[in-house]
């Protein structure tokens, strides 16, 4: 997929994970814009869904698809907003019923498209829920864990006939630089016998997006899927709309006053930029052949050691193949309750 590039590995650069995969130059940075990933690729024919495609750095993966060429299929909880957020984007895009809250309904849209006989040659697991007040999804998932991961893992293994036809096909998952604060807690995964703590499942579901990746890529590559996990950036979006002001301003991302501190500017992304590492994750051949690995900034992450920052590189635990099995076969006893 996408234009041909040339691949310069560098030397030295530390394994992410057990895909045995290095870090590229891959030409883009940070701030590259989305449109600029594909600037050069033709995606005339090949179909893509992209969850929560209808606000922030979603609906700007859609406009940068859409407008390479692709077929764009965004399920959306709300077709109204949906409509309203996508009108004027150019370019081949239609909208679907779907609540990654509702199992039912995810299987619904995937065997709505599976049945449609199309090939599915992207998927985009964008969107996602961050630091929410406490709630119960399904049959009594914590929601962000039942969002963000197995949402979209119902959605992803419904969508698995669609994928295979294409023969060549990618999910990318969006992870978070979240994950450092801690992995899976397969004895407790929805909270349910400890104090509930949003930042403590935020983490552990964007962990959950990592192995995910890692686990359908070791499962479905001889089909010709591959997949990937990615670490948008810091981008102020909707996925804060449950953060009050006082907290960002104690986070640092915020001066009392509203405005972003230089240092934070300097550091966090418009949507259009948080949007280009899915958008090259999902395109670009410099990918051709490899999968499972976690990528940031248009590039296959680092291993994180010593002198890495804390809001950069990737850490063990969502690079390891046993905690992705672990929570593969969890995840799958959850959904067969569903």
């Amino acid at each position: 997929m996408g234009a041909n590039l040339i691949v310069k590995l560098r030397s030295g650069d530390q394994q992410n994970g057990s895909a045995r995969s290095k870090s590229h130059r891959s030409g883009f940075g940070a701030k590259t814009p989305a449109a600029d990933i594909v600037k050069d690729v033709d995606l005339t024919g090949k179909n893509v869904i992209v969850t929560g495609g209808y606000s922030g750095i979603g609906l700007e993966t859609v406009r940068a698809l859409a407008g390479a060429g692709a077929a764009v299929t965004v399920p959306a909880r709300n077709r109204e907003k949906a409509e309203e957020a996508l009108n004027g984007v150019e370019g081949d895009v239609t909208i679907a019923v779907m609540d990654l809250a509702d199992v039912a309904s995810v299987r619904r849209f995937a065997d709505d498209y599976v049945s449609s006989e199309r090939p599915l040659h992207i998927l985009i697991n964008n969107a996602g829920i961050m630091a929410c007040p406490e709630a119960r999804v399904g049959p009594g998932w914590e929601s962000q864990f039942g969002v963000n991961h197995l949402g979209h893992m119902a959605l992803a293994l419904e969508l698995l006939p669609a994928m295979r036809k294409a023969g060549d096909a990618r999910v990318v998952g969006l992870s978070s630089t979240a994950h450092i604060q801690g992995g899976i807690d397969s004895d407790d995964p929805h909270f349910q016998s400890r104090p509930y703590d949003k930042w403590a499942t935020y983490a552990q579901a964007k962990s959950a997006n990592a192995l995910f990746a890692m686990g359908l890529d070791s499962r479905e590559q001889a089909n010709g899927i591959r997949a990937f996990s990615v670490h948008p950036g810091g981008i102020l979006t909707l996925l804060q709309r449950h953060l009050p002001e006082e907290e960002m301003v104690a986070l640092g991302w915020k001066n009392a006053d509203g405005t972003m501190p230089p240092a934070v500017a300097a550091l966090f992304k418009t949507p259009e930029q948080g949007a280009s590492t899915s958008v090259w994750a999902a395109t670009s051949v410099q990918l051709d052949g490899m999968g499972g690995v976690y990528c940031e900034d248009c590039d296959v992450a680092r291993l994180a050691d010593d002198g890495s920052q804390r809001w950069e590189h990737v850490r063990t635990w969502v690079c390891d193949p046993e905690s992705a099995e672990r929570l593969w076969k969890m995840s799958e006893d959850m959904l067969a309750t569903a």
